[in-house]
């Protein structure tokens, strides 16, 4: 057995139809995990599933707690067991100065970026529980820590995913259950069309490297937090952002 093997897991990774999703799902199955490729577009879910062996495709909306654990149900019933969850599904929100966003800008962000998070820890954990083990990775991000402006609401709810991810831990740490956060910088995934030329330019010119990060960077931390081998780490963030991230 090879270092964070995963053969005989299950693992969700949510908005794995694209971008940083479709990178971790490829990874954990590289590792020998069955994976499912849970996301709103569930053509988009199946045809990434098609180029994963043994992959599923789920179709699970976010934002409603009623489809994500009729999914988290679907694939326990096909599998017989969840060991991992990612929830990455998330949006950037519309790159504007607070005066120009409205409240539904604001309450979209918090219903895909923050509810979403709430969703699937509450659906995957009475499984985690029951078998005394999980490993559930939320993806954050710089932002979150920093602050981007034009990006409030993005920015907020990355907050609110690493306190979250903090505060779940700390409630299931004595039950084989590791919760950890991944805060990445700029990646070049499809999000970055939401954004201005500007604002990217803002974010990379922060980064030590000077470049965008790749959506397999942060698959390979991911998969680490996701693993057996991630035994003693829990409720902590884990940065991937070429050096800009300084705390």
């Amino acid at each position: 057995m090879g270092f964070f093997d995963l053969t005989g897991q299950t693992a969700i990774v949510t908005g794995a139809a694209s971008g940083i999703g479709a990178a971790i799902a490829r990874r954990l199955a590289k590792a020998g995990a069955t994976v499912a490729i849970a996301d709103i577009n569930g053509a988009s879910a199946a045809e990434v599933a098609a180029t994963i062996p043994g992959a599923l495709a789920v179709a699970m909306d976010v934002t409603s707690t009623e489809s994500v654990q009729a999914a988290v149900d679907s694939v326990v019933a096909q599998t017989g067991r969840v060991h991992i969850l990612v929830n990455n599904a998330g949006i950037g929100g519309k790159a504007a100065p607070l005066w120009e966003q409205s409240i539904e800008d604001w309450h979209r962000c918090i219903a895909i970026n923050m509810d979403g998070v709430w969703n699937g820890c509450k659906a995957v954990l009475p499984y985690m529980r029951e078998h005394k083990y999980g490993r559930i990775v939320n993806i954050a991000s710089v932002a979150g820590k920093e602050g981007n402006p034009n990006m409030t609401a993005y920015s907020a709810t990355k907050a609110a995913v690493i306190g979250f991810t903090k505060s779940v831990a700390k409630e299931v740490a004595t039950e084989g259950i590791c919760i950890n956060a991944v805060s990445p910088a700029v990646v070049r995934t499809p999000i970055l069309d939401q954004l201005t030329p500007q604002q990217v330019s803002y974010m990379t010119d922060k980064i030590p490297m000077r470049r965008t990060g790749e959506p397999e960077e942060i698959a390979a931390v991911v998969h680490f937090l996701a693993s057996p081998d991630c035994s003693f780490v829990t409720a902590q963030t884990y940065d991937a952002s070429g050096g800009r991230a300084t705390y």
